[in-house]
């Protein structure tokens, strides 16, 4: 386990975060959110890649390495970094790392040079039909600083910083509709609520048309008829009120960001489970997010708020939802 390496001095970071890549201010918490790369930001990006390693290994995962930057940080084309930025204590309070579908390479193999290609197998569907028009997202992290109940006002918005930051994304980049992401979870959360809420999101979100599966799916412990005594109803509100009671009962919360995903569309596809080696052995479940179905009070908070602030891409946003020249909406079957 590597040393992690010290902080970036906080003027190096006001000098690479310019004007030219500030993307918005945050709908709360007063915070800016800013695009940079590792090649046109190289000080922001070794302050991301400290704290992200700060904030995994906190968690129990993590690279080992003195900072979290790997080649999809760095490569030729790389991923881009979503920054918040806090302007009153001038420092990074978390983010996001991204690649579009029309900037992704593909192998030999015909399979996309992704972070998550390790871990997952794309459907030619996939690969054909979703991923020209899919964000692909990683590496989310909060500053352990800025987590729960360590954090001031500028903390408690964090995550929903992060997600006014992709509603933005999902409005400038040429027909984008879809995030495709992954959920993390621990190995030191607990066995028996990681359970449930993973038989919980295949009940309620499973993909069953194949498009995206792990190389080698993680197996929950308990069986399905034991998780069903706790988790009996169909409606997804319902069953997941006693999906939250029966966490708290162990103990646990949901993982925050797990959370926010489940509830922000009811059409979200979920792609089974795969641990990941590289990274602490935590576990990834794959997720598949259709911008369009979002729920409409998700869409009006991270995206409307965006286009009211930059009206020149009002012809995006009609009647609550994103316009496509050729519209194609994720059905579950």
């Amino acid at each position: 386990m590597e040393k992690i390496i010290d902080p970036v001095p906080r003027e190096l970071l006001l000098g690479e975060l310019t004007e030219q890549k500030r993307l918005r201010n945050t709908n709360r918490g007063g915070n800016i959110l800013y695009v940079c790369t590792a090649h046109d930001s190289p000080n922001v990006m070794q302050e991301i890649g400290r704290l992200r390693e700060i904030a995994f290994r906190e968690g129990g995962g993590g690279t080992g390495l003195s900072a979290d930057i790997d080649s999809f940080d760095t490569m030729e084309e790389p991923c881009r970094q979503l920054v918040v930025w806090n302007p009153d204590a001038q420092e990074i309070i978390g983010g996001y790392r991204y690649i579009y579908g029309p900037d992704i390479r593909f192998d030999a193999e015909g399979q996309p040079i992704l972070a998550t290609s390790h871990l997952f197998h794309f459907s030619d569907e996939f690969k054909h039909t979703y991923l020209p028009r899919t964000i692909e997202l990683g590496r989310s992290f909060v500053a352990v600083e800025y987590q729960s109940s360590r954090s001031d006002t500028k903390g408690l918005f964090a995550l929903d910083n992060l997600f006014d930051g992709l509603g933005a994304l999902m409005v400038i980049l040429p027909d984008a509709q879809y995030f495709f992401g992954k959920m993390t979870m621990y190995p030191s959360y607990n066995r028996y609520a990681r359970d449930l809420i993973l038989h919980f999101l295949d009940k309620h979100f499973g993909d069953r048309r194949h498009l995206v599966t792990p190389h080698h799916p993680l197996l929950i412990e308990r069986p399905a008829e034991e998780l069903d005594v706790v988790l009996t109803e169909e409606d997804f509100k319902a069953d997941y009120r006693l999906l939250n009671a029966a966490v708290r009962r162990l103990g646990c919360n949901i993982p925050p960001l797990v959370n926010a995903y489940m509830n922000l569309s009811p059409t979200m596809l979920e792609f089974g489970t795969a641990i990941n080696d590289d990274f602490g052995d935590v576990e990834e479940t794959g997720i598949l997010i259709d911008v369009n179905a979002m729920h409409e009070e998700k869409i009006i908070r991270h995206i409307a708020s965006f286009i009211k602030e930059k009206p020149e891409w009002t012809h995006r946003f009609v009647g609550g939802k994103i316009s496509y020249p050729r519209r194609r909406r994720l059905r579950k079957r």
